[in-house]
């Protein structure tokens, strides 16, 4: 890096990380998560405004594929929360519903979204169309598992039954997306020379639960009192994470999967402060500094300058599927259960929150050939959309929430719901 190159680069993530700030503490203000606000950001420096002029003056050609680095670490240690914060504990006394809603909200918007594939193929396919659906599928059945947590936590719903729910459901939809993603990717992806090495990911993945994890557990089991935060501790955390997300990378997966996977498999019993301790540490800077890059990372790919007639009507049959899909899917599945109607449309609309966590995946659909940019910048809207209208629709299913909202307690533990949502900042 030259003297231009590195001024420019710290000028534009100054510029990133403010904007973010900004305009995330404006969304708050507007009743919606920030995560809305920094993604707006993001679309606001890209292509779309300006005609590019803006994004090219703060982010020159030079300097994107660091804030692209950037933005990867940003990811890998997010994913890596998001696997930490997943615990079977969310599941005791809400299992089978969890189950049944969860599975529901999943396969009903992915065979809606095989099906509005198939009929947008011909505008906006790519060369594998078997892909390009299976992708479209599962970039309608996510859920953002952070984000609803974070709803959950401003609505002060973390300790209720429908919270407790909603957090079981969103964390099995998470796992279950996930799975359908490597598949897809596993299956789909681009293919070459070292197409071998997607035959170890099997072997990582059985060395991960089934000798990793459970040292890791006796570990943690025999020496409780050593269960703290040490500056060496942490630094084998992180070192974990990376390594598992670059194993993944390597073995032709994705290297979201392997930092998901490290923090799925960290010991749970006893160690709600440590991991909250990690949680900070890593959380403050990915929050403030590197999900702001990814945010700015995935706007430079949105372009919404040149939208026709044509992209509005794509566009109004993505937010169809997308949010009847899941809200269809979600509710019908919780109503199975007798689930009152009221506490399944709440539910079925918390559903449709997917936040960071569509972007993730759309990103990853983007850098495998799987969508073309005009499709992703649609997909993007959608994600705006069905994270921001969340709120206002809790509001009128369920009225605004008030201090001192005492809601029947969930039977499952705060340790294992509102301690997660809590620290959530995304």
């Amino acid at each position: 890096m030259n003297t231009h190159q590195t001024t420019s680069l710290l000028i534009g993530l100054a510029a990133i990380v403010l904007l973010a700030r900004l305009c995330g503490m404006l969304a708050r203000r507007l009743g919606q998560p920030a995560v809305v606000g920094e993604v707006v950001a993001g679309i606001a420096l890209g292509p779309t405004l300006f005609n590019g002029a803006l994004s090219d003056t703060l982010f020159p050609v030079g300097t994107r594929p660091l804030l692209s680095a950037l933005a990867a670490v940003g990811i890998a240690v997010f994913m890596f929360i998001v696997g930490l914060e997943v615990d079977a504990a969310l599941l005791r006394g809400n299992g089978s519903l969890a189950a049944t809603v969860s599975f529901g909200s999943i396969m009903v918007p992915f065979g809606l979204g095989m099906l509005l594939a198939f009929f947008l193929a011909d505008d906006y396919g790519t060369a594998d169309t078997t892909a390009f659906m299976l992708f479209m599928g599962i970039a309608m059945a996510i859920t953002a598992f952070p984000v609803l947590a974070r709803i959950l936590t401003d609505r002060r719903m973390t300790n209720t039954t429908l919270g407790a729910m909603a957090i079981a459901c969103a964390a099995i939809g998470d796992v279950l997306a996930w799975i359908l993603l490597a598949g897809v990717v596993a299956f789909s992806g681009p293919s070459g020379s070292d197409q071998w090495r997607m035959l170890l990911a099997v072997p990582y993945l059985l060395v991960m639960l089934f000798v990793l994890r459970p040292l890791l557990n006796r570990l943690a089991a025999r020496r409780p009192e050593r269960l703290r935060l040490t500056p060496t501790m942490f630094a084998c955390v992180l070192a974990g994470l990376l390594l598992s997300a670059a194993a993944t990378e390597w073995v032709g997966l994705h290297y979201i999967f392997g930092a998901f996977l490290f923090g799925a498999i960290l010991p749970r019993t006893g160690t709600g402060p440590l991991r909250a301790q990690v949680h900070d540490q890593l959380g403050q800077m990915t929050s403030i500094l590197l999900l702001p890059v990814f945010f700015l990372v995935s706007g430079l790919q949105v372009d919404l300058s040149k939208l026709d007639m044509g992209g509005l009507g794509a566009l109004a049959l993505i937010l169809l599927v997308a949010v009847g899909g899941k809200f269809a899917g979600a509710f019908f599945a919780a109503r199975l259960n007798r689930l009152p109607v009221r506490q399944s449309a709440a539910l079925a609309t918390l559903m449709n929150t997917r936040g960071l966590t569509e972007l993730i995946v759309l990103n990853v659909g983007l850098q495998l050939g799987f969508l073309g940019k005009d499709l992703y910048s649609l997909m993007v809207v959608m994600a705006v959309v069905t994270t921001g209208m969340t709120g206002p629709l809790l509001n009128w299913i369920l009225g605004r929430p008030k201090t001192g909202d005492a809601e029947q307690k969930s039977h499952v533990p705060e340790s294992a719901t509102g301690a997660a949502a809590v620290r959530t900042t995304v």
